[in-house]
């Protein structure tokens, strides 16, 4: 028995230290590096008795004969490429599934810059409306359709929720370019708006601004909206492949202009083109769920039926806003993760909104903004992917504490390194000079290169380093930790940002003269996170030992 026992142990052992990472149930998530060589935080407490019985049965049970009788032949190229491909009944699923991942991030990256364009690019408008809009339109929009969708779901099956919610989406985008755009004109009240402005103070301009364009503000919602109800904001390798083409299209459309003939709004050809391509993959999308809802779910070689069942008989665990506030309170492990989440959605916000600004005095131009819009999507999917491999090391190498650190550091850096830009930008006039650029184009392309920074770092560390967080809670911790980020954490990082800005827009007059406060707050919420970041690996790294323990 000993033999066999010693054998067992080493098989377990090389398949641990092979494995590197687990996938989580959610694409792009990482889990715990299983390999205990690697990280010290993750190593198993049996590793050394593991590592003794693999030499000592090697030595004392295998000659060296019987140990080169037992390696396997060597494959071929095609031998090893054929035993990559997944079976048959796994690629039955996997191909519709990446499929229906590449239209969905497809149109989410057409949407995320068309609205960016209308609403900052149009008339009375700025990057300042993006804080109004987002808290007195697009979170009353995103509320009313949670509690519609739990009635959907109450009433409908699964499949016929994905229709009512996705369809709707599509029609109205079609709507949007060949029906409401061409007769703005008519739809948006101006002349009433400019009445009204005359009246009151230069910082309810940004407000103004909805109400002159709401068409356009409606449309900014939908696409919000398409991006938190049809699209995971957690890509995947494959989905960044999508950000590379679709940022690509949107730049070979934005370039038609050049061959229309006069008297054409180049613009409005351009939304045209955009919307044809959103509806167009909306439609394979749409087709690509029905042929899995066909053939793919009641295929019992693709799906077993009987924990297909069990799943759909399965209730979430909700929480409310009272409840998740007591359990924040109460647990210091997921109140620092909940500050994580915070302060990250606080942060990105605040730097966000002043770039934008910068890009519009920059590409006052719908069509040469949306240009530049369709390479950042491009580079932002090229630079996630190349962090998405690199991930994998940092947290092989340095383990937890660390790759939390990355993210924060990151805007931290570029957003300091932005700000400085703006503040100072006759300081740096000469060193643009030399660089062949003007101080507000070296501030646009830093302010660019913070955002893709920071949002690779975030899809290829943070949300890893957030989902192996509740790995050593237990299951009602873990559970109710997760409701209460969710409830809590996430809205109050992404309306935090907002009401910031709002409030010093109406203090001091405008966002480019908030400027200088929106830097000591970003210095501010940095601090905050990474206290937490440091707490919380303390926590995490004592909560992981006594698991293994």
């Amino acid at each position: 028995m000993g033999k066999f026992t010693a054998a067992i142990v080493c098989i377990l052992a090389t398949l641990q230290a092979s494995s590197g990472f687990s996938p989580a149930g959610r694409v792009g998530t990482l889990i715990a590096p299983t390999s205990a060589s690697n990280s010290k935080a993750f190593r198993s407490p049996f590793a050394n008795t593991i590592d003794n019985k693999c030499s000592t049965s090697s030595s004392l049970y295998m000659s060296e004969g019987d140990a080169a009788a037992a390696q396997p032949p060597k494959q071929t190229f095609m031998e090893k490429l054929k035993s990559k491909i997944p079976p048959a009944n796994e690629r039955k699923k996997l191909i519709p599934l990446a499929s229906m991942f590449f239209f969905i991030l497809f149109n989410y990256t057409i949407l995320r810059d068309t609205k960016d364009v209308l609403m900052i690019t149009a008339k009375g408008s700025g990057a300042e409306v993006i804080p109004f809009i987002k808290t007195y339109v697009n979170l009353p929009a995103a509320i009313g359709f949670t509690a519609l969708y739990s009635k959907l779901c109450d009433r409908m099956e699964q499949k016929d929720v994905f229709y009512a919610c996705t369809i709707p989406f599509l029609i109205f985008f079609a709507a949007f370019a060949f029906i409401i755009f061409p007769n703005v004109g008519v739809l948006h009240p101006h002349a009433f708006v400019d009445k009204i402005a005359m009246a009151l103070p230069e910082g309810f301009g940004a407000p103004l601004a909805i109400v002159r364009n709401w068409s356009y503000a409606v449309f900014y919602v939908m696409a919000e909206m398409w991006g938190s109800v049809v699209a995971n904001p957690l890509f995947g390798l494959g989905a960044n492949v999508a950000l590379i083409f679709s940022g690509q299209y949107v730049r070979f459309v934005s370039a038609m202009r050049a061959n229309l003939p006069p008297g054409v709004d180049p613009w409005g050809v351009s939304l045209k083109y955009l919307m044809g391509a959103v509806v167009a993959s909306g439609g394979c999308l749409v087709s690509i769920f029905s042929y899995m809802q066909r053939k793919v779910m009641t295929d019992p070689a693709c799906v077993d039926q009987e924990k297909q069942e069990a799943r759909k008989k399965k209730k979430k665990v909700k929480m409310g806003l009272k409840d998740s506030a007591k359990f924040l309170v109460s647990s210091p492990y997921i109140r620092n993760l909940a500050t994580l989440v915070i302060s990250y959605g606080m942060c990105i916000n605040l730097v966000e909104v002043s770039w934008k600004a910068k890009l519009k005095a920059a590409y006052p131009d719908p069509n040469a903004y949306s240009a530049f819009m369709g390479n950042f999507s491009s580079a932002t999917g090229s630079v996630t992917l190349a962090m998405m491999l690199l991930g994998r090391k940092i947290f092989q190498k340095f383990g937890w504490g660390f790759a939390a650190k990355v993210t924060p550091t990151m805007i931290g850096v570029t957003g300091m390194a932005f700000y400085a830009l703006t503040l100072f930008a006759p300081f740096f006039a000469p060193i643009a000079a030399s660089l062949g650029t003007t101080p507000l184009m070296l501030a646009v392309l830093v302010g660019a290169a913070q955002n893709i920074l920071s949002k690779s770092a975030k899809y290829s560390l943070f949300d890893p380093c957030k989902e192996m967080a509740y790995i050593p809670l237990d299951q009602d911790s873990k559970t109710k930790g997760k409701a209460a980020v969710d409830v809590v954490g996430n809205p109050l990082g992404k309306s935090g940002g907002a009401l910031i800005q709002q409030f010093l827009i109406f203090g001091v007059g405008s966002l480019a003269a908030a400027t200088p406060w929106l830097a000591g707050i970003l210095a501010v919420l940095l601090t905050f996170w990474f206290k937490a970041v440091n707490s919380l690996s303390v926590q995490f790294d004592e909560a992981m030992a006594a698991e293994e323990s």
